[in-house]
């Protein structure tokens, strides 16, 4: 019955995948959902956008063992990132005429920049689809008599189909009944497990010394540095990224798309508290569990809970998995396809262009699984995929929006230079401080440099 469920489930994301198909006429469809979507849809889809395997798996499991400090990325940054686009961005961005971030580099900075924005943004996704592709492939392993490996192929093969339909209107469909469940599943879960804990000021004076420092336990400035790096990674590395903007820029209107991702943050800082609170119970009531806690909450579930329970809940992690992998894909796909192939033709119809960026949803699907079979290692994947936009884009999407002296050379220069000191750092020469920090000054120094050291006229954003 358990295998039955979830080829079922694994199915009924296919038929609502062609039910979306039929909205899709245009690129704008296929990219943005036609900027039609309404409150609660966008909502939801922005919601979905990185709850996944970092969220579900990740988390606890690094929250089980170091507390509270040990999460400040995950949840909490990510939290921040999508309540700083709705209170800034959303409105900035969401009159322009653009379907990708790169779009914008081309209207303000010309077309080099958007082809370097392109190609940093473009393998910034790999690592995080690859790690949903992990998380899919171990769940499936978990469930079917699969290899983690098949496992991989057949999640990523699916979620590759649905989006290939319908696109971006597949994914707000299918985010919007996947959240449901995952909301559902989650919250009966915890109460589950509250139930079995007796008196709740024993449990939490039972936790370590510390487990709930939100702050470094030294004040010294590289422990700040650190700790004020965890909450950046995401929560502004987020900020130019293709997958947040694409969900935002769907809503129907600036008010919404401002006020959904204000709601979705609200949503994310409250929802994915509930994994944590899982995870912490799990282990203290069945603490066989630290024993194999790569999948900590899957394993409990399975060990532990009633049929019924571990059905919903297998339905809630697939719901999570599916959302972030389904967006994460289509964002660099559109990028790749509207920003690197389509000025490679002379003129291509709209049909064309959709079919281009089709193409290039197969192409992004087939690099990441061969990613994802190679390295399986979720948190080494999240944490290398995290830091790209915020050393390289952060800095000239600010500068473009902000400042109207910034210049194209500046431009160019500064997503060079973050991204390449940035790389150093972090393989080659890594210290006490996090890479992102010497990223974010190079990034600051090319664009003053090629501002004001090399000036080029540049065109400015209405």
């Amino acid at each position: 019955m358990l295998v039955g469920f979830v080829i079922f489930y694994l199915v009924l994301n296919l038929a609502v995948g062609w039910f979306a198909s039929t909205k899709v006429r245009t690129t704008t469809d296929f990219v943005l959902a036609g900027r039609t979507l309404s409150f609660g849809l966008a909502t939801m889809v922005t919601f979905a956008t990185w709850f996944g395997s970092e969220t579900m798996l990740g988390a606890p499991r690094e929250f089980v063992h170091g507390g509270l400090y040990a999460i400040i990325e995950e949840p909490f940054g990510a939290a921040l990132g999508l309540f700083i686009v709705g209170a800034i961005y959303a409105r900035k961005l969401y009159p322009l005429p653009v379907l990708t971030f790169s779009d914008f580099f081309r209207i303000r900075f010309g077309g080099v920049s958007e082809k370097i924005s392109a190609l940093v943004m473009i393998p910034s996704y790999f690592g995080w689809i690859s790690a949903q592709l992990v998380a899919l492939g171990l769940t499936l392993h978990l469930l079917l008599p699969i290899s983690t490996e098949i496992g991989i192929v057949i999640g990523a093969l699916l979620v590759m189909t649905y989006t290939l339909m319908g696109g971006m209107w597949s994914i707000s469909i299918t985010d919007f009944l996947h959240n449901i469940i995952l909301i559902v599943g989650l919250l009966i879960l915890a109460y589950l497990l509250m139930d079995k804990i007796p008196d709740w000021g024993v449990f939490i004076d039972q936790q370590p010394k510390g487990f709930f420092r939100f702050t470094p336990l030294k004040n010294t400035w590289v422990d700040w540095l650190q700790y004020i790096g965890a909450w950046m990674v995401i929560g502004l590395g987020s900020i130019p990224q293709q997958d947040i903007f694409q969900r935002v820029m769907s809503a129907k209107s600036s008010p919404i798309a401002a006020k959904a991702s204000i709601a979705a943050g609200t949503m994310y800082l409250t929802i994915a508290m509930l994994p944590l609170l899982i995870g912490l119970m799990g282990v203290r009531l069945y603490p066989s569990l630290l024993a194999d806690d790569t999948l900590l909450i899957p394993h409990l579930v399975m060990r532990f809970m009633p049929y019924g329970i571990q059905i919903l809940f297998l339905g809630a992690l697939l719901s999570a998995l599916l959302s972030t992998t389904s967006g994460a894909i289509l964002a660099p796909a559109s990028v790749l396809g509207e920003n690197l192939w389509k000025p490679l033709l002379k003129h291509p119809s709209d049909k064309k262009v959709l079919g281009i960026i089709r193409l290039s949803v197969v192409f992004v699907t087939m690099a990441c699984i061969w990613m994802a079979v190679s390295r399986q290692n979720i948190f080494e994947l999240v944490g290398e995929a995290s830091a790209f936009s915020l050393v390289s884009l952060f800095i000239p999407l600010n500068a473009g929006l902000w400042w109207k002296k910034a210049s194209a050379m500046g431009s160019h220069l500064s997503m060079l230079l973050g991204l390449f000191v940035w790389a150093y750092f972090h393989f080659v020469q890594p210290s006490e401080i996090p890479a992102i920090w010497y990223g974010l000054l190079a990034s600051v120094l090319g664009l003053l440099i090629g501002t004001y050291g090399l000036p080029r006229p540049t065109k400015v954003a209405e």
